[in-house]
């Protein structure tokens, strides 16, 4: 029996993500077919894609609010949601509200809104394509969810793997973006040779998978092939294994829960190789640390750590401060902030942002 393609709705088009998700759409057409395209500033490129998918101009938005308005109002089976930052938000919410299904790689919904899309979200509503928590989603059909002793989220171990505190004194912004496995965008890649965003990557799986954050570790992985476990209480553990290619968790968040044949190369077993793992340094690296402190604070503690990150990257990469100054900014931001824990709406969010942005500001030299 024939049945109709998954209708698909891609938000964030032209960044990395979107553009991925448009790979696999090409090479499957009798599986998906795009009703909507969003993109950030690239009209030429939005256009040509529009064009190409044969989306009418009504089902294409420039912008995040633009975004909100397609996730809300376009009738789609899965609603991809590559917006980059917590500009992100509010697509999440919308397309949650709408009771589609949300494949999601816009990490800050979660970190910056995760009481809003916990209060919307139904089970199994919410798809992830970062590839850590595709990997969990994964190896978590093998056993039931009171069987689960700790996820395991591998990390790379970024640019600066093995250095000590005291060695990533003077590194510079040329150094923190030459990530061994990944192509990422600068804020990304940063938070990578800091490790900020495996902090970030903790407070998802805490939010995705209902886990606590003392059963949520990290060990280090260089090869990044092994893309995070599950360990269950008999002392198995689960582990799902690729090359280190997003087009694999993005062909499965398209066809969750259902795989797509021929999405990435796989594995040659005919070829020796060594997977190695090592402890996570929280003196060099304190950033998963101070993630679990934040997202077990709840409340407006995950924003205020995301927002003031940014500007410490950015004043990072304009030699405002040094390396280890960026992790240093956002401690002190945070242990700054006095705000009692009130009802948290996407407002209290908004201010509570600002707020940290200014903060972040106002420790970093002009």
């Amino acid at each position: 029996m024939n049945e109709s393609p998954r209708t698909v709705l891609v938000l964030g088009a032209t960044g990395s993500i979107g553009r991925q998700t448009l790979d696999i759409i090409r090479r499957n057409p009798h599986r998906y077919r795009v009703v909507g395209l969003s993109a950030g500033t690239q009209v030429d490129a939005l256009h040509q894609l529009a064009t190409e998918f044969r989306v009418s101009p009504e089902a294409t938005a420039l912008g995040a609010e633009e975004a909100e308005l397609l996730a809300r109002d376009i009738e789609a089976d899965v609603v991809v949601n590559g917006i980059t930052g917590s500009a992100g938000l509010g697509a999440t919410l919308a397309t949650l509200a709408g009771g589609r299904t949300l494949a999601l790689a816009n990490k800050e919904s979660l970190i910056v809104g995760a009481p809003l899309v916990r209060a919307l979200a139904k089970p199994g509503q919410i798809i992830p394509v970062d590839s850590e928590h595709s990997a969990i989603a994964q190896c978590l059909t093998a056993g039931r969810k009171e069987e689960v002793a700790r996820l395991v989220l591998t990390a790379s171990g970024g640019p600066f793997r093995g250095k000590s505190r005291q060695e990533l004194v003077s590194v510079t912004p040329e150094q923190a973006l030459a990530h061994p496995t990944w192509n990422m965008g600068r804020v990304v890649t940063t938070n990578s040779a800091t490790l900020v965003n495996k902090g970030l990557e903790v407070i998802e799986a805490h939010v995705l998978f209902d886990m606590p954050f003392d059963r949520i570790d990290v060990v280090v992985h260089p090869q990044s092939i092994i893309h995070s476990m599950v360990e269950y209480v008999d002392g198995a553990t689960i582990a799902q294994v690729s090359i280190p290619d997003m087009r694999l968790p993005i062909a499965l968040a398209l066809n969750w829960p259902e795989r797509v044949p021929g999405a990435v190369t796989p594995m040659d077993w005919t070829r020796a190789q060594e997977w190695t793992f090592e402890p996570l340094d929280n003196e060099a690296f304190p950033a998963v640390q101070l993630a679990k402190e934040v997202g077990a604070a709840g409340g407006a503690y995950p924003a205020l750590f995301n927002a003031a990150n940014e500007e410490a990257v950015d004043a990072f990469h304009a030699g405002k401060i040094p390396f280890l100054g960026i992790l240093d900014t956002v401690r002190a931001v945070i242990d700054q902030w006095t705000a009692t824990n009130a009802e948290v709406t996407r407002e209290s969010l908004l201010e509570a942002e600002t707020w940290a942005r200014s903060a972040a500001h106002q420790r970093i030299p002009a």
